[in-house]
């Protein structure tokens, strides 16, 4: 995210926020899980491949009888998704789509065999998805944003890890969207139950990362 906050601007080309040694960190960080989530406007926005860009950790996966990249997992309340973009072009990895129950035929019929439709209650219910990705084999998931999904699973208090990077720019647009909105969060106070586990400089960005829950694993990323 940018200093102020924000995760883009808004402006119909995407804001680059991060360097070619963090993408690569977040290439490690996605070899190593089972299933990577995004939310219906991030699909829409920044149209990503989420696959596993390194050829050795593509093969390094394979060579533990995994497919090359993880499970591709995506949320939407409407379901009017287009299964043109990349999220479901890119990679023969398996492809969830969650959304309410009233969005669940109308996803179906638009993204007919691109995608498997799950129904995840109305409003969708987080704790319910989660089930359901573990009961596919996934017990490592990463959550990519945007800032509506950062928003649920942290006040929700579901994420057990927060990798933050901040970058030195400036956005000051309230339009833009930011990393995440407003809520009633499990850490209202300092003390609260969120401890700093590593500080690293990646050129002139900076990660954080926090623990959030007991179930944080300390390994590098």
């Amino acid at each position: 995210m940018s200093i102020d906050g924000y995760i883009d601007d808004s402006s119909d080309r995407r804001l680059r926020l991060s360097n070619e040694v963090d993408a690569e960190r977040v290439d490690a960080v996605r070899a190593s899980c089972d299933a990577i989530l995004v939310g219906a406007n991030t699909i829409w926005r920044d149209n990503p491949r989420l696959l596993v860009r390194s050829v050795p950790r593509r093969d390094e996966r394979m060579s533990r009888g995994l497919p090359p990249s993880p499970m591709k997992v995506a949320v939407t309340a409407r379901g009017d998704i287009d299964p043109s973009l990349r999220f479901f072009t890119a990679g023969a990895v398996e492809k969830i789509v969650y959304c309410t129950t009233p969005a669940v035929a109308k996803a179906e019929e638009r993204l007919g065999a691109a995608a498997t439709v799950v129904d995840a209650g109305d409003p969708i219910n987080l704790t319910r998805l989660l089930s359901d990705i573990a009961d596919r084999g996934a017990r490592r998931l990463m959550v990519e944003g945007g800032g509506s999904i950062h928003t649920q699973f942290l006040t929700e208090g579901l994420a057990d890890e927060l990798q933050l990077v901040i970058s030195p720019v400036f956005v000051g647009d309230p339009s833009a969207p930011r990393f995440v909105d407003g809520g009633t969060f499990p850490w209202r106070g300092y003390g609260d139950g969120i401890w700093l586990a590593e500080v690293r400089k990646i050129e002139d960005l900076v990660l954080l990362r926090y623990a959030l829950s007991s179930r944080f694993e300390e390994t590098p990323c």
